[in-house]
This record gives C-alpha cells, structure tokens and sequence, in this order.
C-alpha cells in the first residue's frame, strides 16, 4: 500500500507541482489549499504523514499542527516555510511539527525528509543501532546515567520520576542511551534521527537538546547530557 499524504499549500502552483512529484514518487496525495480543509482531511482521513504550508490564510500551518496535538494526533508533520529565522522555526517545533523544509526548496529534499518521518513512525522502519560494547544494552529495558527507559513501551524515567517526551525528543534520548558514554557526532545523530544532514548551520539538534535537558535535569542533580564542542554530543553522569 503506498504511504498516503496531506499537502495543504495556498500557492497553486507550489501545491500542484509538489502533489505531482509526491504522486509520481509513489505517494497517494491529497491536497487542500487551507488549513481548515487540512484539519477536515486529517479527520476524516487519516493519512500516514501531513505537509502543511505554514503560512496560510485563515487557520494557518502553525493552528493546524497546534489542533492536531491537542487532539491527541501524533501523525508526523513536516512544515513548509518561508520564514528563515531560528525564532520562527523554534515556534513549529515548538507548535508539534515535527520537522521544517524552507522555501524555495528542492523536492528531492522534501523526499528524504518525509521518508525519515515515516521511518521514526515504524511506517517503513529502519533496524535499531547496534549495541556497543560488552556491556551494551539488549533490546529490552535501558538503563544508564540514572536513566530508566522502555523503548518498546516508549516510556522513560530518571528516578522515580516518569518524564514525558515528544516522538523526536524520545527517539534522540535512545539513541544517546544506547551509546551512553559514547560521543555521537553531529552527523550521526542528525542521519539516525532526522535520516538527513541539515548541515552545519542547523539548530534542530541544538534545538532537541535543550528541550531534553529541560525535562531531564534536577536542581542539585549531575547535568546528563554533555556538550562536546566541534563534536556532538554524550549522555553521562556527571
């Protein structure tokens, strides 16, 4: 069965040339110019992925993405924008979004980005990494750095505290978890996560680590994930 899409573009030209190449790379498209029509669609349809424009007329790509997550939805959501600055593309990550193409954009990107967002669904699943080391975690509970996560349950608690964490924030904190004390550079985490490099002026990765340390660390407590400068990032102790 081909993965189907939401595409609610206002411009018709963008949205009839990307429905175009959606359908001929084997999607099964439908496409709105509103985000009324999105949140109708979504409803009624439930499609395996959405892409919203964010800028709209009336109920915008930012209200949609907002309702769907009030309601529970956790389709994968990738936003189109013409806005460029960090602030703006925080506020759809911070909206639900679950990741950001900026105009003018080439398809092929589009594309890569939507095949990670159903891969982080188990849509088209991609094997976990490997273990590292004799001591590394097996496919059941994780336990490192005073850190207690079910993967398969996708719950995660330090302590006796249970946290709660969005798709990419759980995703990002597993992978750290199952490497623990190991360096994960830029690149690695940005293609284990996103499935694509943004490249080395992107803040999404900055972006995720600061929304984790927020619900990880405790006053008092040992910060648990580690910035290496010029490298990435390690999830450790102290």
């Amino acid at each position: 069965m081909p993965h189907t899409v939401l595409l609610a573009e206002d411009d018709r030209a963008i949205r009839n040339a990307l429905a175009r190449a959606l359908t001929l790379e084997g999607y099964e498209v439908t496409a709105v110019s509103d985000g009324a029509a999105a949140l109708e669609q979504a409803t009624a349809g439930a499609p395996d992925v959405l892409v919203l424009d964010v800028m709209m007329p009336g109920v915008d790509g930012l209200q949609v993405c907002r309702e769907l997550r009030a309601r529970g939805d956790r389709t994968p959501i990738l936003m189109l924008t013409a806005l460029v600055e960090t602030a703006d593309r925080i506020a759809g990550l911070d909206a639900g979004a679950d990741d950001y193409v900026p105009k003018p954009f080439e398809v092929d990107e589009v594309f890569a980005r939507l095949r990670a967002l159903l891969r982080r669904a188990g849509k088209d699943p991609l094997p976990a990494p490997a273990p590292q080391g004799p001591d590394a975690p097996g496919p059941g509970t994780l336990n490192a750095a005073g850190l207690r996560m079910d993967p398969s349950a996708r719950r995660v608690w330090r302590g006796g505290r249970e946290i709660e964490l969005t798709r990419t924030e759980f995703d990002l904190l597993e992978l750290l978890l199952r490497h623990a004390g190991v360096v994960l550079d830029h690149a690695t985490i940005y293609d284990r996560i996103w499935g694509y490099d943004f490249g080395p002026g992107s803040k999404n990765l900055a972006v995720y680590v600061g929304y984790l340390r927020r619900k990880l660390d405790e006053p008092g407590a040992p910060q648990l994930i580690h910035t290496v400068r010029g490298v990435g990032y390690v999830l450790r102790e102290g």
